[in-house]
């Protein structure tokens, strides 16, 4: 069975959601939709406080990224509100009052066989990002720099995290659509071979795509971090990824199962990304499942919608090794966001962190082959040139190190400021 070296099996806690059907989430009355969803500048409202807008209408767009964000539901805009985000306590969004009448504006429908320039420009338009965590915009991924050979693309079905299964159930639900979608891709780059990478803990899934002749299905072994893309594109093509360097660089595009239905939906529906299929899970909620949820439905509602059975301990949006702990319940629902958990005492560490033991476990299972504790020590002493030396920029914050660390030291956050200054300072 296809996998790569290192890496860690950690308790899935999948099957809270694996069987549970895609469910409409009605939407709240109030949405707040944050204006950064995605790598880069904030994006500028074009709309004001007062207006009356469409479901799908374009309301904030930042132009030097190419970035576009819509209106997930019809009604006025109250303003722009300061709100916490996963990644900073305040952060501009457009706080929409819903009128729950659905009034919607589509772009113009292309389609399938659109030229390749209608194509990008449509992803563009309609807002589509990366919808496995990265958020990097799709239009630019698929516009490699001329010269580039790609051959391959890549669909990513992994989904290796625990609790998350929203990408199972839409492959095992939307396979068609996904399909049509990797096709569109596949067209774009100008490339012929299509792969889905799934990993062997979702055989419906693996069932679902077989029958197609025009994608190649590998299936893998059910190991974090299988969905990271260096990590994937090794398991299923023998082709290693340089340090440095990005998955082009050996002939292949990847992208996430939920991009391409997304912007399938986009160029054939006209649908601007204005939902997405969260995992709502953890042993607090009441009604887990895999919900369709409205970009800007604050994690309050979906608390209140699915129920809890008790109060959590922490709340994360993300994945339990990737994820990051929300600070209140205002946080709303992004373009990345792939489940919301709802976490008790029981499903989380507690423990404090302790000196380094010099054990090397966290650098036995690295799937980048670094040394996490060295980077740590460095950074712990101030010495940004020699974490650089160590490998910190190479890091890809699977968090496997810390998961394995007997002292539970901190050390995805440890290499994250590591890299970051690193950076602001160009050392």
């Amino acid at each position: 069975m296809l996998t790569f070296s290192r890496g860690v099996h950690p308790e899935t806690n999948k099957a809270l959601t694996a069987d549970k059907r895609i469910e409409k989430m009605p939407p709240p009355k109030d949405l707040y939709i944050p204006l950064t969803q995605h790598i880069g500048k904030e994006c500028v409202p074009v709309v004001a406080e007062g207006d009356y807008v469409r479901m799908g209408q374009l309301i904030a767009r930042c132009e030097e990224d190419g970035v576009y964000i819509h209106s997930s539901v019809s009604g006025t805009v109250k303003g722009i509100e300061q709100l916490p985000t996963l990644v900073a306590p305040k952060s501009s969004h457009i706080h929409i009052e819903n009128d729950f009448e659905d009034n919607i504006e589509r772009l113009s429908p292309l389609g399938e066989d659109a030229s390749r320039e209608s194509a990008l420009q449509r992803l563009k338009e309609a807002g589509i990002v990366g919808m496995g965590g990265a958020a990097f915009p799709t239009h630019k991924k698929l516009n490699p720099p001329r010269g580039e050979k790609i051959d391959t693309f890549i669909l990513n079905g992994a989904e290796c995290e625990p609790y998350i299964t929203c990408d199972h159930r839409l492959m095992a639900e939307r396979a068609e659509e996904i399909r049509r979608g990797a096709r569109l891709f596949a067209r774009i780059l100008g490339v012929e071979r299509i792969i889905v990478g799934i990993e062997n803990n979702k055989p419906d899934a693996i069932e679902a795509f077989k029958g197609f002749s025009d994608i190649e299905v590998k299936v893998l072994r059910a190991k974090y971090p299988m969905g990271a893309e260096k990590q994937l594109i090794y398991a299923c093509t023998g082709r290693k990824v340089p340090l440095g360097g990005l998955p082009k660089d050996v002939g292949c595009i990847v992208d996430n199962v939920h991009t391409v239905y997304s912007a399938y939906l986009a160029v054939t529906q006209g649908l601007p990304c204005i939902e997405r299929l969260v995992t709502v899970s953890g042993g607090a909620v009441e009604n887990p499942g895999n919900y369709i949820i409205r970009i800007g439905t604050t994690y309050l509602h979906i608390s209140e919608h699915c129920g809890l059975k008790e109060q959590p301990v922490k709340v994360l949006g993300g994945g339990p090794m990737m994820g990051t702990a929300a600070f209140d319940l205002h946080v709303a629902v992004a373009k990345a966001t792939s489940s919301v958990l709802f976490l008790t005492e029981k499903e989380i560490n507690t423990e404090k962190a302790s000196p380094c033991i010099n054990c090397g476990r966290c650098a036995r299972v690295c799937p980048m082959y670094l040394m996490p504790m060295y980077i740590d020590a460095c950074t712990i002493a101030g010495d940004y040139k020699g974490a650089k030396k160590y490998g910190a920029r190479n890091c890809i914050e699977c968090g496997c190190c810390a998961y394995v660390c007997p002292a539970k030291r901190p050390l995805v956050q440890s290499i994250r400021l590591a890299k970051r200054i690193v950076r602001e300072r160009n050392i």
